[in-house]
């Protein structure tokens, strides 16, 4: 049986909202009936994928699922610092998920690092980018209290010093979309392959050999990211499951089907994207379409 895997990324991410002087997040009116934008959203997504609905065939809730256990997922520092305090629950349940997914995914955690502060890491001097990276470590061993595999770049932003300095902190891969590879080849005596279209194969990993000699895995994501996050895709779970499985192509080998997306797309940009989430999930694991992933 040729391998098929398939693996969900969410990118979770909220900017520092507090007043400095209070350092405390004041009323932010647009976010009613909600005190304000984090709150709303932590309701809206980040809550409800910790205790998503699957309903069965009548409508009646058949199962609440931790979404966040069979996903591969980033949530950014300022982001978990507010939830820690403000929505302890919620923050449990990722810390928790990530614990099961070592479990599930042969002792590999589902959940990665981002760079500290969000900022676009090519604009940075080598210095900041390094302050970038080993202050994401931290951060996360503090949470999670394991070190990081792999780490989102925000906005998939990359340059070869950026990755140089993620293998310099022990970082094994990053997730970078199609149209930042320029060309690829399978073996040194291969030819180089022009892929600077957009072309190239997502269903496998690269090595990205750098100039100090390391080396670093890099994950392309699939173009059917761009239809959940802007072609309604989810409005229907067993459509998302079907388009997901859809990616495999017929050959011989391991094939990984995987997408990145802002984690924030499963239900507060599309309303109950979390239950299209976890019954796409539900139904590629049950019926054994493919074996869901990480990326460790």
């Amino acid at each position: 049986m040729k391998p098929r895997c398939i693996c969900i990324h969410g990118h979770f991410y909220q900017p520092p909202r507090e007043n400095a002087w209070l350092e405390a997040v004041e009323v932010q009116d647009s976010a009613h009936p909600y005190h304000d934008w984090n709150r709303r959203i932590t309701a809206e997504c980040y809550a409800a994928n910790a205790n998503a609905r699957i309903l069965d065939a009548d409508g009646r809730i058949a199962w609440i699922v931790n979404n966040y256990e069979k996903i591969s997922f980033d949530f950014g520092p300022t982001l978990l610092a507010w939830m820690e305090t403000n929505a302890p629950a919620v923050y449990q349940a990722v810390l928790e998920a990530d614990r099961r997914s070592r479990e599930r995914y042969q002792g590999h955690g589902s959940a990665l690092a981002q760079a500290y502060s969000h900022m676009i890491m090519p604009l940075a001097n080598r210095r900041d980018k390094r302050t970038q990276v080993i202050w994401g470590v931290k951060d996360f061993v503090y949470r999670f209290g394991r070190r990081p595999e792999g780490m989102w770049l925000p906005e998939t932003a990359v340059d070869l010093e950026t990755l140089a300095v993620l293998a310099a902190e022990g970082i094994a891969f990053t997730i970078l979309a199609p149209g930042q590879a320029q060309a690829v080849r399978g073996t040194e005596e291969e030819d180089w392959l022009d892929v600077s279209d957009g072309s190239i194969d997502p269903r496998i990993p690269y090595r990205q050999r750098l100039p100090d000699g390391a080396e670093i895995a890099l994950f392309f994501y699939d173009p059917i990211s761009r239809a959940v996050a802007f072609e309604d895709l989810l409005k229907d779970g067993s459509e998302f499951a079907d388009r997901l499985v859809d990616g495999f192509v017929d050959r011989d080998g391991p094939q990984l089907v995987h997408i990145a997306t802002d984690g924030e797309t499963y239900g507060h940009h599309f309303a109950h994207g979390d239950m299209a989430l976890a019954y796409a999930l539900h139904a590629i694991e049950s019926e054994g379409r493919a074996r869901l992933t990480n990326y460790g």
